[in-house]
């Protein structure tokens, strides 16, 4: 199935068609943030604080230091996004390994790397961040490598299952009789047939990324403070959410979306890829 028909399956569906537009515009200003933005997101202007939304050209208002709320948001989904794919790549290479060798290695190896995977499960992937960041440092590839390794090993537990699932079929072992080796009976029968599972799961990572990532700005474990981030702002303005809700409720809404944005366009191409499913439409 090519990726122009993925696409088209995906976009066909409610969910998906949600999915692809929300995150594609939140690409878009990612990008064009690059080049331009209202105003500068730094800029400090206490002439303008606390400015109402399409008040004095500022989309969705100012903070109590004239910081403008559009801008900030823009940047700070270049973070978000960033740390949510790159997140997904590492969890899907730790995740793919393991599974690989919990499934098909020898059994001594197969039952280590179950065990190995078992304990890491156990580990809060907040806490694993937090001791990442203490030890090496608030940065943005802490915070990756933190969530990569952390997803990855609830990635492997599935890609186990699913590779011990598919190894016993016929095809497969037909494939083996055939003089097939290792590598290509993954490439050729393995991986595609996992596929489905694991796209859902990286999805799965990658709104969890999106919340991890806040959370560890938030806490202060994330990126650095000089840079604009959705956790940021929610810490910058959760002592004044009495007074002034809506600067909270712009990034907790872009949070909010991100993730679900990242779920139903998961569903969807679970849906759009798994033969199974296809085949009933």
């Amino acid at each position: 199935m090519t990726a122009l028909r993925v696409l088209r399956l995906v976009a066909r569906r409610p969910t998906g068609a949600f999915g692809l537009v929300w995150l594609g515009l939140l690409t878009v200003g990612a990008v064009v943030s690059l080049f331009w933005t209202p105003f500068d997101p730094q800029r400090t202007d206490p002439g303008s604080a606390w400015l109402l939304p399409f008040t004095d050209g500022h989309v969705l208002g100012t903070d109590r230091i004239g910081h403008d709320q559009f801008s900030q948001l823009l940047v700070g989904a270049r973070e978000t996004l960033v740390v949510a794919v790159c997140s997904a790549l590492v969890a899907a290479v730790v995740g793919l390994a393991l599974g690989l060798v919990a499934a098909l290695g020898p059994r001594w190896v197969g039952f280590s790397a179950v065990a190995l995977i078992d304990i890491l499960v156990a580990f809060p992937t907040l806490l694993l961040a937090m001791v990442l960041a203490a030890v090496y440092g608030s940065s943005l590839g802490t915070v990756v490598v933190a969530i990569g390794i952390g997803f990855g090993v609830a990635v492997a537990r599935v890609a186990r299952a699913e590779i011990t699932a598919v190894r016993g079929t016929d095809y497969v072992l037909a494939a083996r009789v055939g003089g097939a080796g290792t590598g290509r009976i993954i490439r050729r029968h393995l991986l595609p047939n996992i596929a489905p599972t694991l796209i859902v799961q990286l999805s799965l990572v990658m709104a969890l990324a999106v919340l991890v990532e806040a959370a560890l700005t938030y806490l202060g474990y994330g990126s650095a403070p000089s840079s604009p981030s959705w956790g940021g702002m929610l810490h910058e303005q959760q002592a004044h959410i009495a007074a002034r809700p809506l600067l909270v409720i712009w990034p907790g809404l872009a949070v909010a979306l991100t993730v679900l944005a990242f779920n139903l366009l998961g569903d969807a191409l679970r849906e759009a890829t798994d033969p199974r499913l296809v085949r009933t439409r």
